[in-house]
């Protein structure tokens, strides 16, 4: 085969492999022509290829594509298996540092909102010391995170997750008492039911048992105590509008419809929070 590049030489005339000099390679690739030793040598279908040449190859090569436009990957939903281990990984902390301390640095309150806004989506990963709280929202989370996971792709199902929780937050801030502390992966794991609810929506599927399992929770959290419905609220809200943005952005200009309109919710979150929290009353120390 004719070489396409170059091909380099020692000072005795030797061919060397271009990436490393100071090597004699006898072995060229088959793509390109040039001398590659055994470190940028690469199995091919016929031959051996060199590194640069293989990169070259795979870029070429479009990645699969999920049905919302995400990469398609093989293999077990990495984002929501990782979203489960840093909350129990919380979960465990809370019970093997000093009592409290978890709560009183990472968990939500609305009066926090201005001084220490981050806590909006830190409390998301944690949960009260009654062991049903974190079982419910981790078999939720694995089951909605196996189904929608695969067919947003890691990093839209990530940023749906995280602003449902952001989301979450904001709907106690807007419909619970200022001193309110709440933690806790419902507001996510709601955001992720309203995305189900859009995504069988879009492929014309039963909605009937999705409103019924909806209804229930949402129920659950009118008539047991210390559940932040608000929480559910916000974050089904706000995982709907984000899944819409995804699930009907048409094929042209997919990415920049879709991405719009989840910045399009952070911004109306935002908004939300700002005024809220310019509504809340001075405090005047005498």
């Amino acid at each position: 085969m004719s070489s396409a590049y170059p091909v380099p030489e020692s000072a005795t005339g030797a061919p060397v492999c271009p990436r490393h000099p100071d090597r004699v390679s006898y072995v060229s690739c088959q793509r390109c022509g040039r001398p590659a030793c055994p470190d940028c040598q690469r199995s091919a279908a016929v031959g051996i290829q060199c590194v640069d040449c293989v990169r070259a190859a795979t870029k070429a090569v479009p990645s699969r594509k999920t049905m919302f436009g995400g990469v398609a990957r093989a293999g077990r939903p990495v984002v929501t298996i990782t979203m489960m281990v840093l909350c129990v990984a919380m979960f465990a902390l809370d019970w093997a540092i000093p009592k409290d301390f978890i709560f009183q640095n990472f968990a939500y309150a609305p009066f926090l909102t201005e001084s220490e806004p981050w806590r909006m989506v830190t409390s998301a990963f944690l949960h009260s010391t009654n062991i049903m709280h974190i079982a419910f929202n981790m078999y939720a989370l694995w089951i909605l995170g196996n189904a929608l996971e695969p067919a947003f792709g890691r990093v839209r199902f990530l940023a749906i997750y995280l602003v449902s929780a952001f989301a979450g937050s904001v709907g106690v801030l807007l419909l619970s008492p200022i001193d309110t502390v709440v933690v806790g992966a419902s507001g996510a794991v709601f955001g992720l039911f309203g995305a189900l609810f859009v995504v069988q929506k879009k492929r014309g599927g039963d909605l009937r048992q999705i409103v019924v399992l909806l209804a229930i929770n949402a129920a659950i959290g009118f008539f047991i105590p210390n559940i932040a419905w608000q929480a559910h609220l916000g974050g089904l809200i706000a995982g709907a509008l984000c899944t819409v943005a995804v699930a009907y952005a048409p094929a042209k200009k997919r990415n920049l419809i879709q991405w719009g309109g989840i910045a399009a919710v952070v911004l109306i979150l935002v908004g939300l929070t700002l005024y809220k929290v310019s509504t809340f009353p001075a405090f005047v120390i005498s």
